[in-house]
């Protein structure tokens, strides 16, 4: 036992209600260190789930289920020859969509536990390391043994324009139904659940069922393969957040104006959603709920876009925040679209300024307003 975890051993053998957040100030040291050390802790057997599991399920907090991968860049000095070596940058980071939605809710201030699956690996160890150090709890990790963690691998031609990408998920389909059995008392403390379509069908189909009756599950259907797997299958989701040509696979009509936005909504609402989020680019975000009442958040455009990768993730993050927060439904959408826009004003998938705050300052500074359809 470090020094470090002796100290936190002190407090919560005086209090074993004792928040993280208090642990952090009486300490001197940041909340997501805290979470570092209480993992540890808790891989150790120091924390056997008595008292301060029961002080953590208190709080109001989400579980993701999805991926969390390595992402692999590579940017070609000059313009990228085939069938050759080009010279250039690599860089290497975290990322996968439910870790990314994970990650910007954290850094928002919410209390986030993350269920996923890595190889026994030094991916699988850095993809632990940097969800640690962001906040995010591993408990709910598995460790598939003999695999290789989830990675994406991408390849961008000089001026930054992807040219190649491959990515290699397996590891994620070895996540079974009885897995979440047993993590049955994380996810039924759960305020939150959000899923990303890369999981494997049965999981998607499961977590519905069992948990969307009482639990908001979000779901983001990643990608049109993956949005295949949840035509008719939307019964128990609470929200989805596609973008329009993923609402046309799902739907199964075309969306070529507002009528037809509205009517491929509807349907969708119609299969037992509560809300629909349909992403659509420069436009913005169109929100319809079980009501049938519909909005758009308008505001000054963006100026200063840099790379539009993480938009979609930092948006359920936001969602995600404002369920937590009991926001309404004009402010969730103010909040989620002013964090995408701090998304794409950042090199970095997730923007590593981005907090609670910095999220209000730009629904401020970009004059955002929601407007109905």
């Amino acid at each position: 036992m470090t020094q470090r975890e002796r100290q936190i051993m002190d407090l919560l053998r005086k209090n074993p209600m004792l928040p993280q957040a208090e642990i952090a100030q009486r300490l001197g040291i940041t909340r997501s260190s805290v979470g570092v050390h209480l993992a540890n802790l808790s891989k150790k057997g120091y924390i056997l789930g008595k008292g301060y599991v029961l002080a953590e399920e208190e709080e109001r907090y989400v579980v993701g289920i999805g991926a969390a991968n390595i992402d692999l860049m590579g940017k070609s000095r000059e313009k990228l020859v085939m069938e050759d070596s080009n010279p250039g940058c690599i860089s290497t980071s975290v990322g996968g969509v439910t870790h990314n939605i994970c990650e910007n809710a954290a850094r928002m201030g919410c209390s986030v536990k993350l269920i996923t699956v890595i190889g026994d690996d030094l991916y699988g160890q850095k993809i632990r390391h940097e969800c640690e150090t962001a906040g995010i709890d591993t408990s709910g990790f598995m460790v598939a043994e003999h695999a290789s963690s989830s990675t994406y691998l991408s390849l961008h031609d000089a001026d930054g324009e992807m040219a190649l990408a491959l990515s290699d998920m397996r590891v994620l389909q070895q996540m079974s139904v009885e897995f979440l059995k047993a993590r049955y008392r994380m996810l039924a403390g759960a305020s939150v659940i959000v899923m990303d379509a890369g999981l494997p069908e049965e999981i998607l189909r499961y977590v519905c069922e069992t948990y969307g009756g009482t639990i908001p599950v979000f779901i983001d259907p990643v990608s049109t393969s993956y949005a295949r797997k949840l035509v008719g299958g939307m019964a128990g989701c609470h929200t989805f957040k596609p973008n329009r040509i993923e609402t046309e696979i799902i739907a199964g009509m075309k969306i070529d104006g507002p009528a037809s936005l509205r009517a491929a909504c509807k349907k969708l609402i119609g299969q037992g959603l509560s809300r629909i989020m349909v992403s659509m680019g420069k436009e913005g975000c169109y929100c319809m709920d079980r009501s049938g009442r519909a909005m758009r958040v308008r505001g000054e455009p963006v100026q200063n876009v840099v790379n539009a990768t993480g938009a979609g993730d930092a948006f359920v993050g936001g969602l995600v925040y404002a369920q937590l927060q009991g926001l309404s439904e004009e402010e969730t959408m103010l909040f989620s679209t002013a964090a995408a826009r701090m998304a794409i004003a950042h090199q970095n998938t997730i923007n590593p300024n981005i907090s609670a705050q910095s999220v209000w300052d730009t629904v401020s500074r970009d004059r955002l307003v929601v407007e109905q359809e």
